[in-house]
């Protein structure tokens, strides 16, 4: 039980990614809080990990919002007794050319990618840095945190830019022993990335075997999608990893896509 004892907070975790997350830490001995701006959600994946003999609580959570990150926060270490480990995970997606690109749309993307990321940080760092209690944050970057692609504007920038805050986070958190992470996913094949194939076939005036042949797949060593459970894995072996000797690293795993 490599997470025995330990609390995680992970945000966007009724589904997909975060979800896997969730029920991987769980197995492996966290008490997770499954936090989501969907609050149905987030209680069916916490319910489905108590279930499953682990310990979980939902919990409403709009990551854009400073007082709901404040609040739910403190609920999670009012109700399982602290917090070791964040994963700042919440993401949406909105493709278009950069010309057509709305503002609106920019702006919410950044909300929720880098806002979010800044706002679960602090309020998780608030706990962490206590008495020295320390802990890890781990960030959901991407392959675009490395890379760009076309009809992604504000996604490549938000991802690009969680590089510059766990750098940051590594250099200010050392002394509180306080550990940061990103990871760097290719393409996993969640609703989130199904929703795209047709708005890139379109886009690009492709069919949508193409845009999973050619865009998704093209670039990987075997034509292979990254699934959950890789990202689950990787973002275990981070958490549970004893020193700060990763601190402030990316990890990609993305079948061969982007290789450093």
């Amino acid at each position: 039980m490599k997470l025995s004892g330990k609390i995680a907070l992970i945000t966007g975790a009724a589904s997909g990614i975060g979800r896997g997350i969730a029920e991987r830490f769980a197995q492996a001995g966290a008490a997770v809080a499954v936090a989501d701006i969907d609050q149905a959600g987030a209680d069916a994946a916490a319910a489905a990990i108590n279930a499953a003999g682990g310990k979980a609580i939902g919990i409403a959570m709009d990551v854009t919002r400073e007082d709901d990150v404040h609040g739910g926060t403190q609920a999670v270490v009012e109700a399982l007794g602290g917090l070791d480990i964040l994963i700042s995970n919440a993401g949406v997606q909105i493709i278009n050319p950069l010309v057509d690109y709305a503002f609106e749309d920019w702006r919410r993307m950044l909300a929720v990618h880098l806002d979010g990321a800044f706002l679960t940080t602090r309020a998780a760092l608030r706990h962490m840095y206590r008495d020295d209690r320390g802990g890890t944050v781990i960030y959901m970057g991407s392959v675009h945190s490395h890379e760009a692609s076309p009809l992604k504007s504000a996604y490549v920038t938000a991802k690009h830019g969680l590089l510059g805050l766990a750098r940051v986070l590594a250099k200010e958190g050392a002394a509180h022993n306080v550990r940061t992470h990103v990871i760097c996913p290719g393409f996993v094949r969640t609703a989130l990335v199904d929703r795209q194939i047709p708005q890139q076939a379109r886009e690009l005036g492709i069919s949508e075997e193409e845009v999973v042949r050619r865009i998704m797949l093209g670039n990987t060593v075997d034509g292979v999608f990254t699934t959950v459970e890789d990202v689950a894995e990787t973002a275990l072996f981070l958490s549970a990893f004893p020193s700060a000797a990763l601190t402030g690293q990316s990890v990609t795993v993305s079948h061969g896509w982007h290789m450093q």
